[in-house]
């Protein structure tokens, strides 16, 4: 009877695994535990199900010194930090997650693995605003990738969208029973900011990009056409939970542009000012969101 010790593996960034990986832990956990693989936990880990007590120091053995996998954080530490796919994937990515993920993972190897702070904290990296890892509703301190000039517009696959030459959406949508595309009622009146004018006449797309909130609506609607600038960065956001005692809270804007350049010292230090800070105050089980909320914005 196997004893129901789940073990956290780290997850690769972006989720990206080798067959020949993944085999070396199936075998490694049909020899030391139950068989039984997650992928993934709610943390992002993978996890490993069900091993006996007397497994549990081979097991560590094995996964971080035969087969040089990290433990995930559990408990009030940092937790496995997660990001999207990135530019291994999206063209809208606007800065390498993966390798801030990867370099905060391994920077903070202390902080995961030894339980310091008055509650868990997470890191979500999302490469751009449609944040795929929902980290602007998860994430203690989410990374978002932002910019700050003029969305880019070509006026003549606009007009294509507007004449049906080209499918919205990029086709997602391709029982849709709506009728055709009305750049209207799908782009300009859907965005929050009211900051786009199409001009019938002259059949071109008009951005008022200072008032532009940056949510991606229409570059999603409209791929071939619109694209995100070229001066590139994240903001940072901080706060989020799920329902835990105040219930759930999303993100409050922090920091509204931050060039990310390796080896992210810059990046380091900020975070750790915000630790200092909320271990020096926050009550036992406090998330930082919560001690925000508590004391107020300014104040932190």
């Amino acid at each position: 009877i196997w004893a129901i010790h789940p073990i956290g593996v780290h997850h690769t960034a972006g989720k990206w695994y080798h067959t020949s990986a993944v085999r070396k832990i199936c075998e490694m956990w049909d020899h030391r535990g139950s068989g039984l693989v997650n992928f993934h936990g709610s943390t992002g880990d993978m996890v490993l199900i069900g091993t006996t007590t007397e497994q549990l120091e081979p097991v560590f053995f094995d996964l971080t010194h035969q087969l040089h996998w990290d433990l995930g954080g559990s408990g009030s530490n940092l937790r496995s930090p997660a990001c999207c796919m990135g530019k291994s994937l999206c063209e809208w990515c606007l800065y390498d997650v993966q390798d801030l993920d990867y370099e905060l993972t391994m920077h903070f190897q202390d902080e995961l693995h030894r339980p310091a702070f008055p509650y868990k904290f997470k890191f979500k990296f999302s490469g751009c605003p449609l944040d795929c890892v929902a980290a602007i509703a998860r994430a203690d301190l989410s990374f978002i990738g932002i910019w700050r000039d003029e969305i880019q517009i070509d006026q003549e696959a606009v007009r294509a969208y507007v004449n049906g030459e080209l499918k919205p959406n990029a086709g997602a949508f391709s029982d849709r029973d709506w009728g055709p595309f009305d750049i209207k009622k799908e782009v300009i009146d859907m965005c929050p900011a009211k900051c786009m004018y199409w001009d019938e006449k002259e059949q071109k797309l008009y951005i008022d990009n200072k008032e532009c909130v940056r949510c991606m609506h229409c570059i999603a609607v409209m791929p071939e056409a619109l694209k995100p600038g070229k001066d590139r960065g994240v903001a940072i956001l901080i706060g989020a939970k799920a329902p835990i005692l105040e219930g759930a809270q999303l993100s409050t804007l922090l920091v509204p542009f931050w060039r990310p350049e390796p080896p992210y010292d810059d990046i380091k230090e900020f975070i750790y000012k915000i630790w200092d800070y909320w271990m020096e105050v926050g009550k036992n089980r406090e998330r930082v969101g919560e001690l925000i909320q508590r004391i107020g914005l300014n104040r932190f």
